[in-house]
């Protein structure tokens, strides 16, 4: 899986968080940097670019050696990236692209204006699945709508098809009960809808997990659904797992699975633990 994201220097999202995701799953990523947030657990601050010529280089070297079978797009920030990797993914178009929308409200109005309009002109219309909150999509996609917080995804998935794009999943969706539910869609129905129960903490990075996930189990063979679900079901382990290691918002824990409180350990033989002081925090949300 080539992903093309950010550089995050707390893991939460980016390039970090994609090779951890795609790893977990079984595939091989390839990790294509567009920039470095500038952030902490706390807040992001801003965004340093990497010249997009670069970034179109660095793809071409790595998809002229290793095939690649699907394209996620994340946080590139800048609409010369974005035009950039639209150009590369034209010349790919046998390989499904995923594209993820995160929350750019830390950007300023001119420069998310700019963003948007080359993402949606370039990008979206090679767009495979575009992944992202309810909120944040349904902002994008039908602002004519932004005070209907109950919009269907089928109203996100017919406006996104408008632009090119046949399957939308939309996390975040509002439910009857105390739930939430993640929704996979196209113009026409409802694919797929998983209801999760909330977690009582403000998580970093859901979304490059889900959208990262959904293209490794993609590349893996997995049908959409499928895929889909597995994804979710991913997610929701990783963040049932998660922890708070600053100040700021909680990580999901993308090795999960790796941990075991219920194993044995035979302590005769084993090494004496290295004095390592724990940190002030909860390994738990």
């Amino acid at each position: 899986m080539l992903s093309f994201n950010a550089v995050d220097p707390i893991g939460a999202g980016g390039l970090a968080s994609d090779a951890l995701v795609v790893a977990s799953i079984g595939a091989h990523a390839l990790t294509v940097a567009t920039g470095i947030y500038l952030r902490d657990t706390r807040d992001a601050i801003g965004h340093a670019v990497i010249d997009d010529a670069v970034v179109a280089e660095q793809a071409q070297w790595v998809a002229e050696d290793v095939p690649v079978r699907t394209i996620k797009v994340g946080f590139v920030g800048s609409a010369e990236a974005v035009a950039a990797i639209a150009a590369f993914t034209a010349d790919y178009p046998e390989v499904p692209v995923i594209a993820y929308m995160p929350d750019l409200s830390w950007w300023s109005e001119d420069e998310i204006d700019s963003y948007l309009d080359a993402f949606r002109e370039l990008l979206l219309p090679q767009t495979a699945v575009l992944v992202g909150n309810n909120t944040t999509l349904r902002h994008w996609l039908l602002p004519e709508s932004i005070t209907d917080r109950h919009a269907r995804t089928t109203d996100l998935a017919r406006a996104a098809a408008e632009l090119g794009v046949p399957y939308v999943l939309a996390t975040g969706m509002p439910d009857a009960s105390d739930k939430f539910s993640n929704v996979l869609a196209s113009p026409q129905a409802e694919l797929l809808s998983q209801s999760f129960d909330r977690i009582d903490a403000a998580f970093l990075g859901a979304g490059d997990i889900l959208s990262a996930a959904l293209a490794a189990l993609l590349a893996t063979g997995s049908e959409l659904s499928e895929a889909a679900l597995e994804a979710l079901q991913y997610l929701d382990q990783a963040l049932d797992h998660g922890f708070r290691p600053g100040m700021g918002r909680a990580v999901a824990d993308r090795l999960f699975w790796a941990a075991s409180d219920d194993a044995e350990v035979d302590t005769d033989d084993a090494p004496a633990p290295i004095d390592i002081p724990h940190p002030f925090n909860e390994t738990k949300h």
